[in-house]
């Protein structure tokens, strides 16, 4: 796969009234607050263009030096979630029995998390997020990637916004080791599994924690 190369071409960026500007990102701020981690989903299909336009969304971010070093599955059939629910869980058992410190699990423990993981084949879809560490261009030559864990986050930051302004809830799951990923579907290993998105609607009953969030004083520093 060869990164798109270009020249220079002319900023498309349409400049908004300070008024507009205000309005647009308190509109903002007030849909994403109300992002929750969903971990009970109903099984109801998502439409697919959704999950292609928040893709899209999400393979507009920012990379370094452009080498847009992220891969999408977006997993559907219900036998391959099934799959990785089985190598999910086998890890989830690991942690919470035997490598999650004390400490951590204390701090787990008010979210009601567990090594069940029900969602992975409730939700109807699943995207695995893997990172690439180069690109090969047409000739079969490696590229290296750069600033790779910073432009992976970035887009799948991009992705859980886009999804969310859908309409779509979603849950990031990462068990840990996630190799299990790149056997289960068939991913190259120089690619490494960065985390697994689970999107849905939520089902009809269901709950999240009773958390808050930094306010503005704590999460910021204006210097």
């Amino acid at each position: 796969m060869s990164t798109p190369t270009a020249g220079f071409v002319p900023l498309d960026f349409a400049e908004l009234p300070a008024d507009e500007m205000s309005r647009r990102a308190t509109a903002f701020h007030q849909l994403m607050r109300r992002r929750r981690t969903v971990r009970h989903f109903d099984s109801r299909p998502l439409p697919p263009d959704v999950v292609e336009q928040a893709l899209l969304t999400a393979g507009s971010a920012p990379s370094g030096a452009n080498r847009q070093p992220w891969h999408f599955v977006v997993v559907t059939d219900a036998d391959k979630k099934a799959a990785i629910r089985e190598a999910a869980e086998k890890e989830e058992q690991e942690f919470y029995r035997r490598r999650a410190s004390r400490e951590w699990l204390e701090a787990l423990a008010p979210l009601g998390t567990d090594e069940n993981k029900p969602f992975l084949t409730t939700a109807p879809v699943l995207i695995a997020i893997f990172l690439r560490r180069f690109n090969v261009d047409t000739d079969g030559k490696r590229l290296k990637n750069y600033y790779t864990a910073e432009s992976v986050g970035i887009a799948t930051g991009m992705l859980i916004a886009a999804l969310h302004q859908a309409g779509v809830a979603t849950l990031t799951h990462t068990p840990s080791p996630m190799r299990f990923l790149n056997r289960l579907l068939d991913r190259p290993a120089h690619e490494r599994a960065f985390l697994l998105l689970v999107a849905g609607f939520p089902s009809p009953d269901a709950e999240v924690p009773d958390i808050g969030k930094y306010p503005l004083e704590e999460l910021a520093t204006f210097a």
